[in-house]
Parts: C-alpha cells; sequence; structure tokens
C-alpha cells in the first residue's frame, strides 16, 4: 500500500509563486520519471486493479444522472425558458440562445455555492491548504457523503454536457474545444472518484464554475437589454459589470489560483506524500490539459477585449463570439447591404 504523510505541524505552506511551480514541480515529475523502473501497461493495469475503486451502481448511477440532466433541461426549455423568452419579448436570435444560458447559469450557480459551502462552511482546508488534498491518503479510502453527492451531480452533468454540445447548444467557433474540455472534466470527475483524489476534484471544481456563472450572467443581459423591442440600461450595464467581472475572475481563480493551488499540490507536494502515488502522470496530463485549455480561452477573453477598447465593438455581444464586428460608415457597401440593427453586425451564430 502506498505511504503517506499527516499534516505537518508548522501549518500550512505558503502559496508559491509561477517560478516556484515550474521548478519544483518539474523537478518532482523528472525525479518520479528517473525513480519509475516500470512504467508501462503491465504497471498500469496493476495500479487500475489495486488503486481503481469505482462500482457498477456507481456508474449506473452517473448514467442515469446524465439522462435525468437531459431530461430536466429539456423540460425547462420548453416550458420556462422559452415562454419566458416569448412573454419578455426578445430578439428572435437572442431567444433561441436564452435557454441554453439559463440552464447553465441555474446549474453552475448551484454548484458553485455548493463547493464553495464544503471549501469555507466545513472543515476541510483544502482551499488554504491545497497540499492537505494528499494528507493520509488512502488507496480505497471512503469518500465522504458530502463530497460523493457533488462528484454526482457534476459527473452526471458533464455526461450531459457532452451530448448537449453536439445536440442541444448552439454551435460556435470554440465548440469543438468545449467538447474537449467536458470530455477532459469527465474522465477527471470519474478517474478523480475512483482512485480516491476527490479532494483535489473538490478544490477544482471550485476554482473553475465561478466564472462559469459569470459568463452565463453575463450573456443573459445581453440578450435581456433589447427586450420588447427597446433598450434596457439596466442589463447593459449588469452586461458591462458582468464582462469585467468574468475577465478577471477567469484570470484570477483559472490561471492563478487553479496552477499554484492545483497544479503545485498535484506536481510536487502529493509525491512528498505519497512517494509512489498511483497514476501520477495520467491526472497531471489531464490537469495540464485542462489549464491550456484556461489559456486558450483567456486569448478570447483578451481579444473581446481589446476589440471594445479599440472601439470596433460599441456593444457586447455574446463573449464566446468575440469576433463580431461593429460596421463603421466608412466600411458600409452600397445599396444591397441590409440596414443595421441597433448598428451591430454579428456573426451568423449569433
Amino acid at each position: 500500500m502506498a505511504g503517506t504523510a499527516a499534516a505537518p505541524a508548522a501549518g500550512p505552506e505558503p502559496m508559491p509563486s509561477y517560478a516556484q511551480l515550474v521548478r519544483r514541480g518539474w523537478g518532482s515529475a523528472l525525479a518520479a520519471a528517473r525513480d519509475c523502473g516500470d512504467c508501462g501497461w503491465g504497471l498500469a493495469r496493476r495500479g487500475l486493479a489495486e488503486h481503481a475503486h469505482l462500482a457498477p451502481p456507481e456508474l449506473l448511477l452517473l448514467a442515469l444522472g446524465a439522462l435525468g440532466w437531459t431530461a430536466l433541461r429539456a423540460a425547462a426549455t420548453a416550458r420556462l425558458f422559452r415562454p419566458l423568452a416569448k412573454r419578455c419579448r426578445l430578439q428572435p436570435r437572442d431567444a433561441a440562445k436564452m435557454p441554453e444560458s439559463a440552464w447553465k447559469f441555474l446549474f453552475y450557480l448551484g454548484a458553485w455555492s455548493y463547493s464553495a459551502y464544503l471549501l469555507f462552511g466545513t472543515d476541510y482546508p483544502f482551499f488554504h491548504d491545497p497540499p492537505s488534498v494528499f494528507y493520509d491518503w488512502k488507496p480505497g479510502m471512503a469518500v465522504p457523503r458530502d463530497i460523493s453527492a457533488a462528484y454526482l451531480l457534476q459527473g452526471s452533468f458533464y455526461g450531459h454536457s457532452i451530448y448537449a454540445t453536439l445536440y442541444m447548444d448552439a454551435w460556435r467557433k470554440d465548440s469543438v474545444v468545449m467538447l474537449v474540455h467536458h470530455v477532459v472534466t469527465l474522465v477527471l470527475i470519474v478517474s478523480s472518484y475512483a482512485f480516491r483524489y476527490h479532494n483535489v476534484g473538490v478544490l477544482v471544481l471550485f476554482l473553475h464554475d465561478i466564472s462559469d456563472v459569470q459568463l452565463e450572467f453575463t450573456k443573459l443581459n445581453i440578450y435581456f437589454k433589447f427586450r420588447g423591442g427597446t433598450h434596457h440600461r439596466l442589463h447593459a450595464l449588469a452586461a458591462d459589470l458582468g464582462c469585467v467581472s468574468f475577465s478577471v475572475s477567469w484570470f484570477w481563480f483559472r490561471l492563478y489560483w487553479f496552477p499554484l493551488k492545483v497544479l503545485y499540490a498535484t506536481w510536487h507536494c502529493s509525491l512528498r506524500s505519497v512517494p509512489d502515488i498511483p497514476f501520477y502522470f495520467f491526472f497531471n496530463s489531464l490537469l495540464l490539459a485542462l489549464t491550456l485549455m484556461n489559456l486558450y480561452w483567456f486569448l478570447y477573453i483578451v481579444a473581446f477585449a481589446a476589440k471594445v477598447l479599440t472601439g470596433q465593438m460599441r456593444e457586447l455581444s455574446d463573449v464566446r463570439e468575440y469576433d463580431s464586428v461593429v460596421e463603421t460608415p466608412s466600411s458600409k457597401s452600397s445599396k444591397d447591404e441590409k440596414p443595421l440593427r441597433n448598428g451591430l453586425v454579428k456573426d451568423k451564430n449569433f
């Protein structure tokens, strides 16, 4: 059985800098690779047999949960979101997309609130002391019920999201990356539960869901600001503030806290607590892929902000479709061009 380490008496370890993350994480990974005399498929099979704990009823419950989310979304869209869009007289393109954002906003708000409760409303020290996610780790250890509930909700939702991206959501320029993101996230959720890395999972979910809450909040206000054929300043202001908050939180939670808390704990601190921790490279590769996707989307955000700041966009549109352009008077073509609505030209996906 893998050896474990108890919590140090000195208290939580200070959060590292980016340089310390790279230096210590890379050093730990190289040392692990050098010390691994048998890192082939045989070791992987033995690791699965010895350390993976996932019962068939749990997989069945996950699949049923995914079906349940899909049915619930379809019912909410037909009975709540579409009638609301019709009652508010949203523009046709906004009315078509509002149900997707409303559904995601409600889920992510609830999911993030629950993750925040686990990290700040209980005795779990994972946020303030990320290395503690591996203290007293044992293969096959029991998963607390409150964390199991978070895993069931999130895992089943991302199973639903793979189907939803293909068949229910509006297709956007980054939908392929979004699909890859959902697959990677689902694999991380299921495998981290099976290998009992659930403490890390709670921290990862908390650091990611807040950005989705703000993204969908911003999009909803964009859709509602032209309801009833008139411009509503309150929704426009909320959309502007939401966009700023979303951009800041994306960097702070996903590109600052996520690498310096989660990656530092998994790449470096995990080997100090559990020297022969199973599937070290597998999990860290998935977390690194998640980091790269976060960076990819951050480039979208920067490009979107640049267009707003340089005057290429006078109004906020869907922040996942940042390349919509505002047509200036000098660029208007001639007689066969249709009149602009509110001075905006949006791409075909919006």
